[in-house]
């Protein structure tokens, strides 16, 4: 190997920095509108800061902008190590890094001036959507062509894992925003009725499946394994994990679509693939937690391994609770209640965003050029703080969202209903205030990593170019 040629790291320390911002914007506007929830009046009469525009900006800011980014800094960083090349075509890379940061301004943009597609997860305008396109294909052309540039026969699974989400969520994408423009701000989606709603689940669960899942266990088969200093417990069965995983998750989507005009084979189907899901979900997150046979001792003193280890505890949390929710039964108790809230927080506070700062932490040191962050003791802080603001968020929506549900299914001796709407509202008033300390406490979290992060960077002088090593 030529040890003169060095990895291009500059575009991951770009989309690393980015991830911590995002995250800290992303989080702080969940912040602001769970307090709408509790404070209506804070919208302050203001369009824009209506709680309708702000969530989908929230879920933009916090899936694609901070979760995105992090998806590119990791695996911009991995396919390097693991295949011993640089990043095919510098130019192109750095494309996708002024490219996505275009889109997720144009959307912290539109979203609040209430210009919308209405899709969840997929509300940009079509303009936007087709660059969202353009940086993608970049991306995959960046990815696919480090992995045909390798100098290692051998493919590491972790690149398996992100290949399939760059290339699913290329199809997702490009599906579900199929539109007629009508003009430069406004389209019509070439679906209608039903066919609409069973393209969009397609769609939003997949997002779920492969751009929150696939590609965070895509780091997650890289850094625990590297952070643990073991090697995965079962190489057998992380690809058994990545066959059964994608072959599966595509026929879940139309369990979000239980007791609705969707006919009832189709609900049918996405509830049984939801629990045959369970299988490969566990196979992973069992896994990565095997991996740490025999350096269980490490998370005493190493708060970024903790990270990693309650990341996959959530997510297997996460993917249990799932595929029940998905039983007819059980869904029309938790349909349209806070339990799916507390559902998705935990897989998206627990497991997402929890791997993220741990692998964040872990790559910090080595693309500036330090030997350390500058506080491990900031990190365990950080840890506990995001640990019991999730714990009190997904616990205070659980509670709130079966207590809705069971409110709302009372029934009286005439046939009437036993509580009103309104009060089934003012019952959950308690638990959006505990839902807010939740957040508050998690976006603190976030804080005290920017903290760490800049005082990490600032210091000594860092070795900007990382020659190549062995993964």
């Amino acid at each position: 190997m030529d040890r003169a040629q060095t990895y291009n790291d500059t575009v991951v320390r770009q989309f690393t920095i980015m991830t911590l911002v995002w995250g800290v914007v992303g989080m702080l506007v969940g912040v602001i509108i769970a307090a709408q929830l509790l404070w209506p009046a804070l919208n302050f009469d203001i369009p824009w800061l209506t709680y309708g525009r702000l969530r989908p900006l929230h879920t933009n800011a916090v899936i694609f902008a901070f979760g995105g980014c992090a998806l590119f800094a990791t695996s911009y960083y991995i396919v390097q190590r693991t295949c011993h090349t640089r990043l095919f075509g510098d130019g192109l890379a750095a494309f996708t890094f002024w490219g996505w940061q275009v889109v997720i301004v144009l959307a912290a943009i539109t979203l609040p001036l209430g210009l919308t597609q209405g899709k969840e997860y997929a509300e940009l305008i079509w303009p936007i959507d087709i660059l969202i396109a353009v940086v993608w294909v970049s991306y995959a052309v960046v990815f696919f062509g480090t992995i045909a540039m390798r100098r290692v026969k051998h493919i590491y699974v972790a690149n398996w894992f992100f290949a399939a989400f760059i290339i699913t969520v290329a199809v997702l994408h490009i599906v579900n925003s199929l539109a007629l423009p009508t003009g430069f701000l406004h389209s019509y989606p070439v679906y209608a009725g039903v066919v609409d709603a069973m393209v969009q689940w397609w769609y939003g669960h997949n997002a779920v499946g492969f751009f929150l899942t696939a590609g965070f266990l895509g780091m997650m088969y890289y850094f625990v394994p590297k952070q643990a200093g073991r090697p995965v417990f079962s190489y057998r069965l992380s690809v058994v994990h990545f066959w059964a995983l994608i072959s599966i998750y595509m026929w879940a989507g139309p369990h979000h679509l239980h007791y609705t005009t969707l006919p009832d084979w189709a609900q049918s189907l996405g509830m049984m693939f939801s629990l045959i899901l369970l299988a490969p979900s566990w196979g992973g997150m069992i896994n990565g937690i095997m991996t740490l046979s025999g350096a269980w001792h490490k998370l005493r003193t190493d708060p970024i391994l903790k990270f990693l280890v309650v990341s996959l505890s959530f997510y297997g949390m996460s993917t249990f609770e799932g595929p029940m929710m998905s039983i007819k039964t059980v869904n029309s108790l938790s349909h349209y209640t806070d339990w799916t809230i507390g559902h998705v927080h935990s897989g998206a506070l627990g497991w997402v965003a929890m791997i993220s700062i741990g692998c964040i932490y872990a790559l910090v040191p080595k693309l500036f050029g330090r030997e350390k962050m500058h506080s491990i003791k900031l990190i365990d802080w950080h840890f506990w703080v995001a640990t019991v603001g999730v714990v009190l968020y997904i616990a205070s929506m659980w509670i709130a969202g079966v207590m809705q549900g069971l409110m709302w299914r009372a029934i009286n001796d005439d046939g009437t209903l036993t509580y009103t709407f309104v009060e089934s509202l003012n019952a959950t008033y308690p638990y959006y205030a505990v839902r807010l300390l939740g957040g508050l406490l998690f976006l603190s979290g976030m804080l005290i990593m920017v903290y760490n992060v800049w005082r990490t960077v600032k210091g000594g002088v860092a070795e900007r170019t990382a020659v190549m090593q062995p993964a």
